[in-house]
């Protein structure tokens, strides 16, 4: 009889609660709409619908009256909140915090209001991961993670709440930071490298200590493919400087943080020229062609989220990784932790979320009944069309809807998912889209509206007064540079009396026009983050999209419902595109950002534009 490794005792329990939750997906549902609404009666929008959320009936009460709602719907709600109203608005306990979403709205994140138990959900979510994926991978226990986490920056409302990202609040919690040990999450990056906010000396730090663990790494990892990519090019760029700093045994001076040359020098503790002379081999040869299974050769696996927009650096992580599986874990958002990847070893194609019934209540629209297409015939979807949890379809698309203990209700979260099974009661979803997003390189999502009138007023404010106009445009994210970037392909028409080429320094100050024009979290990811480079006009041959037309009508395309893509896959569009360009041009420097400056007064601008928005809310942590 083989024998098995035992099973701690925290996996047992953890595996039997995912079963057990999942078996009783419908009824546990409905046990937490009635919590949300109990806990939240004496919030102010509950009375608004006439719901007492602590009265018999309350659940069906709430399923018959509440809307649907967008971020524009209950933006006055959270301008009260962020202003210091401390009454009881949308939820019943009190909003510690807004998380900001990776979703904009006039140009700025949307704030998604939280209460302080949240945390405790979304942690115990994370309790789940390990215990499935030891499943898969034994031994993790026996040695450390490499895992890249990084806090972005963050503001206060006038109120005085904390607005930040999800995953920053998380590393400042006293839930990450006072941890207990667990043998099975044991990071090589010291706490205070990840709470480092200067980008350049975290990374430095996390990679260093990283390296002087190399033996001991079993998995690699960040949140993003994106972020874990720029960690690669940061290693590549600095791997000689990370070299002498272990073979001196000593920290480079140009990390200048108190805290993270201390907790550095609690791993950096002595010359080691053996290890430095093993990555220099590595990183000194020519191709860098499975340089993380090279320099970390005990790794099994590499934990980045690679579905949604991430999808298009998995041909790149799979060069770096030199066939090392890539594993998605997780689905998550700034609205709500929705579920886990109970298949971590999958293929990416193949990766499917399960939903975990006790994050939030969850209610889909199917995809056929958004907008003028939906089975009513009305203008805009009805919480009619809605479908349950546990009544979604095998194959079948929908929008995802959630209604939070932190009090947002039938909230359209925005991301387009597929049913691919189901464990137990419990559907798997495989991740679709974004709703709207036409542009994606790490947290920005640039949907086609604000893409058009930033190209838009570029032309007009550059081009126009030199003759020239925008016969057509498209775009593409460009991945195979890191960090990747937007690329602009122009066909320009000249107008009136001959007029000369624009020089290149009005190419680039279009590149600059269009860059200042995009979302905050955007500009934020050029300006702080440096995970965006800098935009790309490429200039293309007259008829380069009427070329285009004909090569969508060559493949089945309508010529009376052809119109010109604005965003382009890579492959043979793109090979198209590029082998007429004539000119290529960059953005000469960052646009303008800054951490503050948000404005907070229902009268702004930036309030009224939200209004104007589709409404779509803040992007997921798996998209």
């Amino acid at each position: 009889m083989r024998e098995t490794a035992a099973v701690p005792e925290a996996h047992r329990e953890a595996l039997e609660y995912i079963e057990r939750v999942t078996a009783a997906a419908g009824s546990v549902q409905h046990r937490v709409l009635a919590e949300i609404l109990a806990q939240n009666a004496p919030a102010e929008y509950l009375r608004r619908l006439g719901v007492s959320g602590d009265a018999p009936g309350a659940v069906e009460a709430f399923l018959r009256a509440a809307p649907l709602v967008t971020y524009e719907n209950i933006l006055p709600d959270i301008l009260r909140i962020a202003n210091g109203d401390t009454s009881p608005i949308l939820s019943g306990k009190p909003i510690r915090e807004f998380l900001t979403s990776s979703g904009t709205s006039g140009g700025e994140r949307k704030l998604m209001p939280t209460i302080a138990d949240e945390m405790d959900r979304r942690s115990h979510l994370y309790s789940l991961l390990m215990p499935v994926m030891s499943q898969s991978v034994p031994g993790l226990d026996k040695g450390k993670c490499m895992y890249l986490y990084f806090v972005k920056a963050e503001t206060r409302t006038p109120a005085g709440l904390p607005a930040r990202p999800v995953l920053t609040s998380f590393y400042r919690s006293r839930h990450f930071l006072e941890r207990p040990h667990d043998p099975y999450t044991v990071y090589t990056s010291p706490d205070e490298a990840v709470l480092c906010v200067d980008s350049y000396q975290s990374m430095y730090a996390q990679l260093l200590c990283g390296l002087v663990h190399r033996a001991d790494v079993l998995r690699v990892g960040a949140v993003f493919a994106s972020g874990f990519l720029r960690a690669i090019h940061f290693l590549e760029k600095h791997w000689p400087r990370l070299c002498r700093d272990i073979r001196a045994g000593e920290l480079d001076a140009e990390i200048t943080d108190r805290s993270v040359r201390a907790a550095v020098g609690r791993v950096l503790v002595r010359p080691d020229p053996a290890l430095a002379d093993a990555v220099e081999a590595e990183c000194a040869r020519p191709s860098w062609e499975g340089i993380i299974r090279r320099v970390w050769p005990n790794t099994k696996y590499v934990d980045v989220i690679v579905t949604g927009a991430m999808a298009q650096y998995i041909p790149t992580l799979e060069f770096y990784g030199g066939g090392l599986p890539l594993t998605c874990t997780m689905y998550a958002s700034s609205e709500c932790y929705f579920g886990i990847n109970l298949n971590p070893m999958c293929k990416p194609s193949e990766v499917a979320y399960t939903i975990i019934p006790t994050m939030g209540y969850f209610e889909f629209l199917p995809v056929h009944s958004s907008g003028s297409n939906n089975n009513t015939g009305a203008a805009e979807p009805h919480h009619r069309d809605l479908v349950s949890l546990v009544d979604v379809k095998l194959g079948h698309e929908y929008e995802l809807v959630v209604t939070t203990y932190s009090g947002l209700c039938r909230y359209r979260v925005g991301d387009v998912l597929r049913v691919a099974g189901f464990k137990n009661k419990a559907p798997m979803f495989s991740f679709v889209r974004r709703k709207n997003v036409v542009l994606s390189i790490d947290s920005d999502k640039t949907d086609e509206a604000e893409l058009h009138a930033a190209v838009t007023g570029a032309v007009q404010r550059h081009l126009a007064p030199l003759g020239a106009s925008l016969v057509e445009y498209t775009s593409y994210a460009d991945t195979t540079t890191i960090p990747g970037h937007y690329v602009l392909f122009w066909e320009l028409l000249r107008t009136g009396t001959p007029t000369p080429v624009p020089p290149a320094s009005v190419f680039e100050d279009c590149c600059l026009a269009v860059e200042e024009a995009l979302n905050s979290v955007y500009r934020q990811g050029r300006v702080a983050d440096r995970s965006i480079g800098p935009l790309e006009i490429r200039v293309v041959s007259k008829g380069t999209f009427d070329k285009l037309m004909d090569y969508a009508l060559a493949h089945g395309a309508s010529i009376n419902q052809y119109k010109a893509p604005r965003c382009v896959r890579p492959g043979r569009l793109v090979e198209l595109l590029d082998g007429r360009v004539q000119a290529r041009y960059l953005s000469p420097r960052c646009p303008k950002w800054s951490p503050v400056g948000r404005q907070w007064s229902s009268n702004t601008a930036a309030a009224a534009a939200a209004k104007k928005a589709d409404g779509n809310g803040g992007g997921a942590i798996a998209a």
